[in-house]
């Protein structure tokens, strides 16, 4: 009867659908909005990237938690969108507050992606879509800031019969902010892959690796990963 009841309160939850990419902060989202929503779908996307090995970090936390994933293939963006994480350019290093920090922007990636995921949400008869946005992505990339979430979420209210709810629940926290919440969710940090190079070891130099870096000294732990260097960039 317990169990029953558990499921019953999940089941009046909002029904949401979560974007994941194998990043950290994405992959708290997941937990998160398990927790206190129904997630009922993960979508995570092939767009060239790169760092395309965080897709096999997506997936083993939904196959974790038991909910459905599906990894879209938007590969061909790779030739139409001009950025150093799809092209042969090389990535830049140092904190996404520097000027080059620029060449890591994927020319409206998130407009793309959750245009997709609200077909697919209004197709699953969800309520609510979920991405990671965080206040440290602000300074540099156009679609993770307030006004790109305001915007669109109301576009993606009317895409449909019934309205769809666009929300960003990091969008004022930065990573120390989100490693706070993960924490007691018990999300393994040792399965997620931030850096941008796309490696089996994270090179510890590009912008979202000096982020990661950051975060967890700030909490105080150590990093689970594997880096090429460690050191903190000033």
């Amino acid at each position: 009867m317990h169990n029953q009841n558990k499921q019953n309160k999940k089941e009046q939850k909002s029904k949401t659908i979560v974007i994941v990419s194998g990043g950290m902060d994405s992959v708290t989202l997941l937990y998160h909005m398990n927790k206190i929503s129904n997630v009922i779908g993960v979508l995570s996307f092939d767009y060239g990237q790169k760092h395309k090995l965080e897709l096999e970090k997506a997936k083993f936390h939904t196959n974790k938690l038991g909910i459905e994933h599906k990894i879209i293939d938007l590969s061909c963006l790779k030739d139409l969108l001009k950025s150093s994480l799809t092209g042969d350019s090389d990535v830049p290093e140092g904190h996404y507050e520097d000027e080059n920090m620029k060449n890591t922007v994927v020319p409206n990636r998130n407009m793309i992606m959750l245009s997709i995921a609200a077909g697919y949400a209004a197709s699953k008869g969800a309520e609510k879509i979920a991405y990671g946005a965080h206040s440290g992505d602000h300074c540099i990339y156009p679609d993770c800031r307030p006004e790109f979430i305001e915007k669109l979420g109301d576009a993606i209210k009317i895409c449909h019969f019934t309205p769809i709810r666009l929300i960003a629940p990091f969008s004022t926290l930065d990573k120390a902010g989100i490693l706070k919440i993960g924490m007691p969710l018990g999300v393994d940090y040792s399965q997620t892959l931030t850096c941008y190079n796309g490696g089996e070891v994270a090179c510890g130099k590009c912008g979202s690796c000096q982020e990661r870096l950051e975060a967890f000294k700030m909490i105080g732990i150590e990093d689970p990963i594997e880096y090429a260097s460690r050191e903190i960039i000033k």
